[in-house]
């Protein structure tokens, strides 16, 4: 009986810790979920639940990514790839890393965390979206300081926004704060440690910068590993989607594995940027082993400092004021030393990353040293110092920054041509905007269209059409509601709005499209690139004391970096574009000016205020930075257009359109409508 109880006791134990441990592996939320469920709280204006939930979805997260990259180092490390030579070996590897994986994952998160989260989600945590939320929630909570450090934290990823920058200046004289309190929440150990590092080195504290320097080094390497193990993930490669690609075994291997090689090598870039920045730190990596090698020297620790300055040599080979360095130091000690293991391996790994991706790429025709661009803009000049020190940044430029931009359109500037349209008024051109290729016109609609469209719009956009579903993608203090030409033809075709208004969409979009083709004296065919019907329009009792932008200064085909006074042409940005236009419907709203500004993203150079008819054109490049000023009452419609000169990139859906308009011209009524025609409003781009 003793036995029987004994073995009852044992199994119920058993169940209670599995259930226990089970519940415990559960806790963890999808981040995606508690995410939303804060947002949600924000909005229901209960923010002790916008706290709960944001903090955890942060810490799910965080969660997630750092057990993501311990399983899949240590199923790396459990089945290499080293002894897999033959295709039944390789493929195995490749099965039993994957459950190796599964099972790790679901055992440290559960599996109702290993659901896929959207695309957009996962962008609002890169841009530290959810500390905006959380500020805002600390500060009506009066939790001023956890208030400032999320402030901080959002501000150091988003240092173009104006709302945060004026809040931590009103968070710094408040009482109940202090410097303490801004702190990043969300710094890199590597980079936090490196900056540290130079501010002591800039105070002669050579043995505090030593330790610091170490200290960023190990982090870096370490976190260069981690990201490398987050590359071992799903990897988006554009041309499967071609419809001549060939879906063969081998090749969607060799696809996947390149598209990883590409995500590690990357991780040089990643690792070099700041939170919110472009552009990666110049010549990050080596400038820890140049600092290093002349700290050391200061201290007289000499063979230190040659480990240093031989390892600074393995990126810029044969660099004149190093090399000059190393004679220094082994005149000094009377013998060599070998650069640093750590670094001979890194660069290593490198070139053998370099080489597999040059596999097959015979057109590409690069000068390349250990993988990258390590340019060196030199040391210090002081001729009363052996060896030289450093004491600001030097050059390094990854080879994905080699496609720099040109800010100038790809043919020669040139404006002032016909209008084509007796009632278009010239208003201002490029001198009497302040800039060079920027048109501002009027009349280019009637009061009679701009009413028609505006009425369309009320019925055919919808929100978060245009902004990949988000109602305000930009501001949460407006909703966002757009259309496409092929959808108002697609709503016209079911009756939901008359035919004639989606046919005034269409043939307006054409009429500005020729306007800016013609003024700006192109000498080819401007093509369309993106045609939007789109609404803005303030949320009531959001609107006090707002300082945002309706839409952020931006550069419509490549990425504004104000800070370094650049504008990279690189994706995500629409690179292709190269003309775009606004056209306006109303201007019977407060605020919603446009303005275009110089590159810093602050000056603001000319602004605009809608009105029905008015159309402002512009070149599409960092020439012309522009924004839109906070809608604070009413509605602001406008037809947007984007343009490209090269035929390759035309607006899929503008094809479409242009389909079923020349096929209802060939009709006899525009009452009967081919039902045969391919119309899919879906298919948006």
């Amino acid at each position: 009986m003793d036995v029987v109880n004994f073995s009852i006791g044992c199994i119920f134990s058993i169940v209670l810790q599995a259930l226990l441990l089970s519940s415990s592996y559960g806790l963890l939320e999808p981040y995606d979920l508690l995410y939303n469920n804060a947002v949600e709280a924000f909005y229901s204006s209960d923010y002790k639940d916008v706290v709960r939930y944001m903090e955890g979805a942060l810490s799910s997260y965080a969660e997630v990514r750092q057990t993501k990259v311990r399983c899949r180092l240590r199923c790396q490390d459990q089945h290499p790839f080293d002894s897999a030579s033959m295709d039944l070996q390789f493929f195995d590897v490749v099965l039993r890393r994957s459950n190796c994986q599964n099972e790790c994952i679901e055992e440290k998160v559960g599996t109702q965390s290993m659901h896929k989260v959207s695309e957009d989600v996962i962008q609002d945590f890169h841009r530290r979206i959810p500390y905006n939320y959380l500020q805002l929630a600390y500060q009506k909570l009066k939790q001023l300081d956890k208030a400032a450090a999320a402030a901080h934290t959002y501000f150091q990823a988003n240092p173009e926004s104006v709302e945060m920058d004026q809040n931590l200046e009103q968070y710094k004289v408040l009482e109940g704060t202090n410097l303490d309190h801004f702190v990043d929440r969300e710094a890199r150990p590597h980079q936090r440690s490196f900056s540290a590092g130079v501010k002591l080195y800039d105070s002669a504290d050579y043995e505090g910068a030593i330790s610091l320097f170490e200290e960023a080094l190990q982090e870096y390497y370490r976190a260069d590993v981690e990201c490398r193990a987050l590359c071992q993930g799903p990897q988006r490669f554009e041309e499967q989607d071609h419809v001549l690609y060939r879906y063969s075994l081998y090749e969607l291997v060799s696809d996947h594995f390149t598209q990883v090689l590409h995500c590690e090598h990357e991780c040089v870039r990643d690792l070099s940027t700041r939170p919110g920045r472009l552009s990666p730190m110049e010549n990050y990596l080596p400038l820890h082993y140049d600092y290093l090698q002349f700290a050391y020297f200061q201290l007289n620790m000499v063979e230190e400092a040659l480990a240093c300055a031989q390892s600074y040599l393995l990126f810029h080979e044969g660099e004149e004021f190093m090399t000059e360095n190393v004679e220094y130091y082994r005149d000094a000690i009377g013998h060599d030393v070998k650069p640093r293991v750590k670094a001979e391996w890194y660069l290593r790994r490198h070139k053998q990353e370099l080489e597999l991706l040059m596999v097959g790429s015979e057109n590409m025709h690069v000068e390349l040293t250990e993988g990258h661009y390590w340019t060196s803009t030199g040391g210090r000049e002081d001729s009363n110092r052996i060896p030289s020190g450093t004491d600001g940044w030097m050059e390094y430029v990854p080879i994905s920054e080699k496609k720099n931009f040109t800010l100038a359109p790809p043919q020669e500037l040139r404006e002032g041509g016909p209008l084509l349209y007796d009632s278009v008024q010239l208003v201002r051109n490029s001198q009497a905007l302040n800039g060079t290729q920027r048109v501002l016109l009027d009349d280019v609609m009637s009061v009679d269209e701009c009413a028609e469209l505006k009425n369309l719009a009320h019925t055919v956009t919808m929100a978060g059409d245009g902004y990949r579903g988000k109602m305000s993608p930009h501001t949460p203090n407006e909703k966002f509601e757009g259309a496409t030409v092929l959808k108002a033809l697609q709503y016209g075709y079911e009756g939901r709005v008359p035919l004639r208004s989606a046919r005034l969409f269409y043939d307006v979009s054409e009429r500005a499209r020729r306007i800016i083709e013609s003024y700006f004296l192109l000498n080819s065919t401007l093509h369309f690139s993106y045609t939007h019907l789109v609404c803005r329009t303030a949320i009531t009792g959001q609107q006090d004391h707002r300082n945002d932008l309706s839409h952020p200064i931006h550069a419509d085909n490549c990425l504004l970096d104000p800070e370094a006074n650049e504008c990279w042409k690189e994706p995500p940005a629409y690179t292709y574009r190269d003309y775009s236009a606004l056209l306006y419907l109303n201007g019977d709203f407060e605020g919603g000016e446009f303005i275009f500004t110089e590159m810093d993203a602050k000056t603001v150079t000319a602004q605009v205020k809608p009105q029905c008819g008015r159309m402002v054109g512009f070149s599409s490049g960092g020439e012309n930075p522009h924004g839109v000023r906070a809608v604070t009452r009413g509605q602001r419609c406008a037809v947007a257009l984007w343009f490209t000169l090269d035929p390759l990139f035309k607006e899929l859906e503008r094809l479409q359109a242009d389909e079923v308009v020349q096929a209802l011209d060939n009709q006899s009524s525009q009452s009967k409508w081919d039902t045969s025609l391919n119309i899919n409003p879906k298919d948006e781009l």
